[in-house]
């Protein structure tokens, strides 16, 4: 009921909210509010999140829009108590790499010193953490560099005596606990001295050793940007759309997904999957369900199958007819955890129970465990479900390499129905869904660059700022609002408090008529020469005149900016109109040239607008065996690449031979990549590693400690 009550205010108050896990197989939930997810239309078993055989409380993980987070935790506060309501603490332990780092700081070393050890710490894999020892005996390389170096010899003896420890507290991303009386009856507390909020000192285990029920109030980005899409086609089109009743047989949503337009949706881009999405060409939400559950180490395998059995239904079979009760919208294949313990329940005579601590036994992998949980089970099949041993051990294998991974059925009904809903906005409403998506990230040069590029192969025109069309955020604009414009707040060292008063200004007077209109009515106090820069070179002023010409003439622009608002203050002050001063600007001499116009915008947005530097060589571009962003996404080590690139940055570094090499941040229209440039190329060509210049370059992937670059072989000027 509290749950209930806390996602019908989220409804009630405009914050798009959803829950995950277990809890969407309860019909409870679906019809008090708390899931969106009908368990009936899914088939979702309820024993998965409570039987008489589990008696702990009931777990429901909350999702909210990441920006409308902290106004739950406020309602939470307000409804039970200020003295009632607390984030819960967590404690970071130092692992292998971050020991390392803290022992090199420690003892006065260059920054590059605990780097370089760090980075030859190979990244543990999920629920094993890495270790020192375990490190040294994986990593030759380290090895080597603790026998033969003093220095790293001190710093991994150190860092092992302190690996494990707590380091630090710090703020649960999602756990909240709400108490019944006063929360110190409970827990200490303390106030966090990152965020200034209140905490508790027990971890979420001591939490509810207490007694004390903890509820997950995690942000998640993509529902902020669902919202916003919502809102911005309410705005621009007038059409309101309930984004929890949208229709879930959207064909242009299937047909953009089997397209592979992924790029921007929760839970289904990334090259991987859409490779297989466009294999697959989905046709219903039980495809998208079995795309989410799917694809992750172990099950992933099967994703092969289900496409095959999805395109010819003669190849769907089940290893035993009472199986099809559950797997029919899955092709007869095991999908789901929860098909696993129906499996284990309706052919092995489990009980909920028995069937639970099976997945618990799988999720741990000892080996041991498996073996007793093995047994149990062939036996069970055969004496309970009636198959001969060949047929149970089959089942058995189908199982086991599943289970470790297996994705909640109901969990991945709750992000299918997300993912769904990302992708309908883009395949119906575009322009406004990478408005929204742009939004979200601005700030992340990278992702805006990636974003820049889909908005290009979609056909929407992404355009700088400009002082009459653009919000503060990205904005969509144009008479047919079918193109988005850099918002504002988007330029650089360009202040909240000018951007706020430019739009109050339009909003409250009108759009700016001209030049001269728009210095007269932008107050002195926020408009000075860097804000007047800004404007200029990022291209907000365009529409009155040419970044070149307006920058070579800004001491006027200032003078008469500062000769306007003082005969304004003067009309103001004697009830007289003094009228405006006249604007006269000497001719243009030409243009600038566009180079330099993309050095702008690449300083004051974070990227290439106009165009990008390598577009002057696109013949060349056109000889590219791949993209830089099509290497990150399929990173394959040793794979040979030919590409033109821009130089981000160059950064060199002598070897222990007092040789020169470098590493360089290249980046192309799609993304940037580190590159190496060792010694023997560095003397032959590191004169034209230089900011800014346009390359082409061959090379090959490296996938070293788990981080994709370049390891070049030849590079020549475009």
């Amino acid at each position: 009921l509290a749950v209930s009550d806390l996602l019908t205010y989220a409804k009630g108050n405009g914050i798009l909210a959803t829950t995950r896990g277990s809890a969407a197989g309860s019909l409870v939930s679906y019809l008090t509010g708390i899931t969106n997810v009908d368990p009936l239309l899914y088939k979702l078993p309820f024993e998965r999140f409570l039987n008489p055989e589990r008696p702990k409380a009931p777990d429901i993980d909350m999702d909210f829009a990441d920006n409308r987070r902290d106004d739950m935790i406020a309602y939470a506060k307000a409804k039970y108590g200020e003295d009632k309501v607390a984030q819960i603490g967590t404690f970071g332990t130092l692992m292998a790499r971050a020991a390392v780092r803290d022992v090199s700081r420690a003892l006065g070393h260059a920054y590059r010193t605990g780097d370089r050890i760090a980075k030859l710490i190979p990244l543990g894999s999920q629920g094993f953490p890495m270790t020192i020892d375990r490190a040294l005996e994986l990593e030759p390389e380290l090895k080597e560099l603790y026998e033969q170096d003093e220095d790293t010899r001190e710093i991994l003896d150190l860092a092992r005596q302190i690996e494990g420890c707590v380091r630090h507290t710090g703020v649960h991303a999602a756990g909240v606990v709400i108490a019944p009386t006063p929360l110190t009856d409970w827990t200490p507390l303390q106030i966090d001295p990152k965020t200034g909020k209140l905490i508790t000192q027990y971890d979420m285990h001591a939490i509810e050793d207490a007694g004390l029920l903890k509820f997950d109030f995690l942000g998640i980005k993509n529902l902020a940007i669902l919202s916003d899409a919502v809102e911005r086609v309410q705005e621009t089109r007038g059409i309101f759309i309930d984004i929890e009743q949208v229709p879930i047989d959207d064909q242009k949503t299937f047909a953009m997904l089997a397209r592979g337009e992924t790029e921007g949706t929760f839970q289904l881009n990334g090259a991987g999957m859409t490779r297989y999405l466009k294999e697959l060409q989905p046709t219903t939400i039980h495809d998208i369900n079995a795309m989410v559950a799917l694809y992750r180490p172990g099950p992933m395998e099967t994703i092969p199958q289900y496409i095959e059995r999805k395109k010819n239904p003669r190849l769907i079979h089940y290893l035993d007819e009472r199986m099809k009760e559950y797997l029919d919208f899955s092709y007869g294949l095991l999908v789901y955890q929860e098909d696993v313990l129906l499996t284990a329940i309706k052919l092995g005579g489990y009980s909920w129970l028995e069937a639970d601590t099976l997945r618990k036994a799988m999720g741990k992998k000892i080996p041991a465990e498996m073996e007793a949980q093995k047994e149990k089970l062939i036996r069970g099949f055969m004496e309970f479900g009636k198959l001969s041993k060949q047929k149970a051990e089959t089942i058995w294998k189908l199982i086991e390499p599943f289970a470790a991974y297996g994705f909640g059925k109901a969990h991945a009904a709750c992000y299918g129905k997300v993912a769904y809903q990302t992708a309908y906005m883009k395949a119906n409403y575009p322009v406004e869904y990478m408005t929204a998506l742009l939004t979200a990230d601005a700030g992340d040069t990278e992702q805006i660059a990636i974003l820049a590029a889909e908005c290009e192969r979609l056909g929407i025109p992404l355009l700088p700022p400009d002082i009459n069309e653009s919000g503060t955020d990205f904005t969509v604009a144009g008479d047919a609002k079918d193109t988005i414009r850099f918002g504002l707040m988007s330029i650089k060292n360009f202040g909240q408090g000018i951007s706020e008063a430019i739009i109050e200004e339009r909003r409250t007077r009108g759009p700016f008529k001209d030049l001269a209109d728009f210095l007269a009515r932008v107050g002195s106090r926020n408009l000075n020469r860097k804000s007047l820069e800004c404007l200029i070179k990022s291209g907000a002023l365009d529409r009155f005149g040419e970044r070149g010409h307006l920058s070579a003439n800004i001491e006027l622009l200032l003078t008469f900016h500062r000769d306007a608002t003082m005969v304004a203050t003067q009309d103001s002050l004697f009830g007289a109109s003094f009228g405006t001063p006249t604007l006269l600007l000497p001719k243009p001499t030409g243009e600038m040239p566009l180079a330099e116009k993309l050095a702008w915008e690449k300083e004051l947005l974070g990227i290439y607008v106009s165009g990008h530097p390598l577009d002057a060589h696109a013949g060349v571009a056109s000889k590219a065996t791949i993209t830089i962003g099509q290497i990150l996404e399929e990173p394959q080590a040793g794979r040979p690449v030919i590409l033109p690139v821009l130089v981000q940055e160059v950064r060199t570094i002598l070897t222990k031979s007092g040789e020169k090499m470098a590493f360089i941040k290249f980046e192309d229209k799609s993304a940037s990549i580190e590159a190496v440039a060792f010694p023997k190329l560095y003397k032959e060509h590191g004169h034209l590693l230089a900011t800014g210049q346009c390359l082409l370059v061959k090379g090959s992937v490296s996938g070293r400690n788990g981080e994709t670059s370049l390891a070049l072989d030849n590079l020549k000027a475009l």
